[in-house]
């Protein structure tokens, strides 16, 4: 399995952007499909954005679409989430994670710990 380990997470005020880093861990990072999961204090962990090994299929969750950008280094075993006009509702606990399709979505398989993201009004 391949270990993931999340940085980047912080204090922003809305409007401002963060860049999340996820660096894995293992020789067969390339051959994963990877992406970002949050949670939301309260509410359940939800599905943000994924890229495939490629990098040629990326899926965006409705709420961050045009305003987060996922992307991959294959070569340095990195995943990243780009994320711009952030907004309060954006708060939460960032994970990157091994994905796997599930009907219309994606579901987690290898987790990272999280980062924190907090954005105030």
């Amino acid at each position: 399995q391949v270990q993931l380990v999340e940085s980047g997470g912080g204090w922003v005020q809305a409007g401002g952007s963060l860049r999340l880093s996820c660096a894995a861990s293992g020789r067969t990072f390339s051959s994963y499909t990877v992406g970002w999961f949050r949670q939301a204090p309260g509410k359940e962990r939800e599905f943000v954005a994924a890229k495939s090994r490629s990098g040629v299929i990326t899926s965006y969750a409705e709420s961050v679409k045009g305003r987060f950008t996922i992307s991959r280094d294959n070569a340095e075993n990195t995943v990243y989430l780009q994320m711009n006009s952030l907004k309060p509702e954006d708060t939460g606990v960032y994970y990157c994670a091994t994905v796997h399709p599930e009907g219309s979505s994606w579901l987690g398989d290898s987790w990272g710990q999280g980062t924190q993201v907090t954005v105030s009004s």
